[in-house]
């Protein structure tokens, strides 16, 4: 079951609004710019026009205007270039995001998971398609990237680099190595960060040769004149990107101390980004879930993922209204 339809049943079983769960599971900013828009005045009659919003990206990212492509969400960006890379060999640093499992199932690439817990040095297949996802997911954890990418490079890998949640740290992005090696790809979210999973856009970054072949695959018009506006309108409110940190940093502060001093808790991972991967002591995931229904609070279970067992879940930054729901409720639990 998807996450709205659950969060939708969830409601009805408590007899409560939507609007009144507390989504810990959603890894999604709970702040959100401004935005200083009449949706009801464009006009929806003619195709969207790019241009301003691609001149604020290359701007933002210091990229030539050409070295990019937007796409209506980040499965449509992971499933386009899968299929247009037609490689045989992918390796995922796991664990991971389960949508990269599922585009090379579709796709029919030989798969092998490395466990970054473990070692992120073991060998990879030359020639293969790399996936990396820095800050990583569902633990937060930002790398240094520099060492793997030159042993990358050596066994002639294509590398893809998922930067979806970067901008909650202070991390460096990846796009540099584009200068010195043609077959990197860097994957961007553009609404993660800017609180607004209903507009849900990403960004493909490659060298300007990459991007214009990948384009012959792709259609003209991806997102919409409402996507198109939302962002351009997001990226005017200039403050945004320093408050949200701030108030994101002291949040996180919060949520961090509520974890480690809860009897549930056997860990928390360290984590650079807007969300904490904790494994529990004495109750499952899955258990602890349905003792937080009673509080209207939602959580993720990463049981599913790689390297992972029942014993891990992922909990997000909210407002510190709900960190003390959320305080609250493990204190009864216990």
């Amino acid at each position: 079951m998807k996450m709205f339809e659950y969060k939708k049943q969830l409601a009805k079983d408590l007899n409560c609004d939507i609007n009144e769960l507390i989504d810990f599971s959603s890894s999604i900013n709970f702040l959100k710019p401004n935005i200083n828009i009449d949706f009801n005045s464009l006009d929806t009659s003619v195709s969207p026009n790019y241009e301003k919003l691609n001149k604020k990206i290359s701007n933002n990212y210091n990229l030539n205007i050409n070295q990019f492509e937007l796409f209506n969400g980040h499965s449509s960006s992971i499933f386009a270039l899968f299929k247009y890379l037609n490689l045989t060999h992918c390796t995922l640093y796991s664990p991971i995001n389960m949508k990269y499992k599922k585009a090379c199932i579709n796709f029919g690439y030989q798969l092998r998971t490395i466990n970054r817990f473990e070692d992120i040095y073991l060998p990879v297949k030359a020639d293969s398609l790399i996936v990396f996802l820095n800050p990583s997911f569902p633990d937060g954890k930002y790398y240094d990237m520099e060492k793997l990418i030159a042993y990358w490079k050596e066994q002639n890998c294509t590398i893809l680099i998922d930067e979806s949640f970067l901008p909650f740290c202070e991390g460096e992005s990846c796009i540099k190595y584009l200068n010195n090696y043609e077959k990197i790809y860097i994957l961007k979210s553009l609404t993660k960060f800017y609180g607004s999973d209903g507009v849900n856009v990403s960004l493909l970054i490659s060298t300007i040769q990459n991007i214009e072949k990948l384009k012959r695959f792709e259609t003209s018009w991806k997102i919409s004149i409402f996507d198109v506006n939302y962002l351009q309108s997001a990226f005017e409110d200039r403050s945004f990107k320093s408050i949200s940190k701030a108030i994101n940093l002291k949040n996180k502060i919060e949520l961090e101390k509520i974890l480690k001093s809860s009897n549930l808790v056997d860990e928390v991972f360290d984590s650079n980004v807007n969300y904490f991967l904790i494994k529990l002591k004495n109750i499952t995931a899955k258990e602890f879930q349905e003792k937080l229904k009673t509080f209207k609070i939602l959580v993720e279970n990463c049981s599913d993922f790689d390297f992972l067992d029942e014993n891990y879940m992922k909990i997000s930054v909210k407002d510190s209204k709900s960190n003390k729901t959320l305080k609250e409720a493990f204190e009864k639990i216990c």
